[in-house]
């Protein structure tokens, strides 16, 4: 079991940034891959970013240059680093964590860019 908890979320300007934490608990030793997806109104869920457990990462076209994603040293925190923000990055953001073929989810963190 994984227990996952987003928090950063906030509104921000057109241009601006904000950095999501997602902090797993439990079997944190078993996660292979974490990941950032969101979810507009009205839209399906989508991938922003992965980071396997060597590192290795994966980001949706619409954010790559803009947004970096990273893992703790203690492989038990995700972060998502979000620079120049556009409001067709309004959504919420949750968090997964792959244990096997398992997936786990946060409740999400809301990100509103707007002016």
């Amino acid at each position: 079991q994984v227990q996952l908890v987003e928090s950063g979320g906030g509104l921000v300007q057109p241009g601006g940034s904000l950095r999501l934490s997602c902090a797993a608990s439990g079997s944190i030793f078993s996660i292979n891959v974490m990941g950032w997806y969101r979810q507009a109104p009205g839209k399906q869920r989508e991938l922003v970013a992965s980071v396997t457990n060597l590192g290795r990462t994966n980001y949706a076209d619409s954010v790559k240059g803009r947004f970096t994603i990273s893992r703790g040293n203690a492989k038990n925190t995700a972060y998502l680093q979000m620079n120049s923000l556009k409001p067709e990055d309004t959504a919420v953001y949750y968090c997964k964590a792959v244990v096997a073929s398992y997936d786990y989810w946060g409740q999400g963190t809301q990100v509103t860019v707007s002016s």
